[in-house]
């Protein structure tokens, strides 16, 4: 297979390798980048898969709130300049508004929905765009409705969270929200943490290690193989990171110490998932390809 100029930009925007290094881990798997990305990772040049992380749309995300009942509503905008525009943003909070008194579940349901305006959400967006002159997009909504504790959080209009806490109390429940708006954990608990994961990370690990750390007797291999997967899961689990409001307790310590369970949360990042072009970038990976 051709080891192309793009797929070598891919592999960096995923991997957070170098140039050179992306395109020899290509070579040697055939042009497969799943398999290259596991490559860099047992080579040690890769930490994590960041294609998930790559955010490149504009927009806001608003969100509404009456005690356990919240949403988030992620609206996008072409430019940074629309999305700070005093019309975007009244649309925003008032589709939020809108989605949490109708109880829409999602984002294609939301478009019948009407605003207090007397329009609903998809009238009022095409009257946005012949405003602003710019593509508007309802692109997600997510909502908690709960007896418990919710805690909602937004962060700058480009990060919201909403979280449901058992016990505890509503301040605990925000706080909650906060930590996950700054540290994005991809599970809650480490149940929650698929086994196919830990066992590519057991592989991964076990890929990275010396030959002579290898010929240790297995009962030693498997402690230390252990200690370090329990690092990783605690790295990608809420309940196992220094909790950001108190750094000498973890976020399980914490629940703890105020008596509350965290059932489950809700993140949203403006424009996550969706990747925008950048010349300069692409250019700078096509030069390396001719060395």
């Amino acid at each position: 297979m051709e080891i192309t100029a793009s797929l070598v930009k891919e592999l960096r925007e995923r991997t957070g390798a170098g140039m050179m290094e992306c395109k020899k881990a290509l070579t040697e798997n055939q042009g497969n980048i799943d398999a290259a990305a596991e490559w860099l990772r047992k080579q040690g040049l890769a930490k994590a898969d960041k294609k998930a992380s790559r955010i490149a749309a504009e927009g806001r995300i608003a969100m509404a709130q009456s005690g356990g009942k919240a949403v988030l509503v992620e609206i996008n905008s072409e430019t940074d300049f629309v999305a700070k525009d005093a019309n975007f943003i009244a649309y925003t909070d008032a589709v939020a508004q809108a989605a949490l008194a109708s109880g829409a579940a999602d984002a294609e349901a939301l478009k019948s929905v009407k605003l207090a305006s007397g329009e609903t959400v998809e009238e009022a967006r095409a009257a946005l765009i012949a405003k602003v002159g710019e593509n508007v997009q309802v692109r997600r909504l997510v909502r908690i409705d709960s007896t418990n504790n919710v805690g909602a959080y937004l962060h700058g209009g480009r990060i919201g969270v909403l979280a449901e806490v058992k016990g505890g109390d509503a301040e605990f429940a925000r706080g909650v929200a906060m930590h996950v708006a700054a540290m994005n954990p991809p599970y809650n608990k480490a149940a929650d943490v698929p086994a196919d994961f830990v066992a590519k990370e057991k592989e991964i690990e076990l890929a990275k290690m010396s030959e002579k750390d290898k010929a240790k007797p297995a009962e030693i291999l498997e402690k230390i193989i252990g200690g370090k997967i329990a690092k990783i899961v605690n790295e990608n689990t809420l309940y196992g990171q220094p909790y950001v409001l108190d750094t000498d307790k973890s976020v399980e310590a914490a629940a703890k110490a105020a008596g509350a369970d965290i059932v489950g949360f809700q993140r949203l990042a403006v424009g996550e998932g969706i990747e925008k072009v950048v010349e300069d970038y692409a250019a700078e990976v096509a030069k390396a390809m001719k060395v």
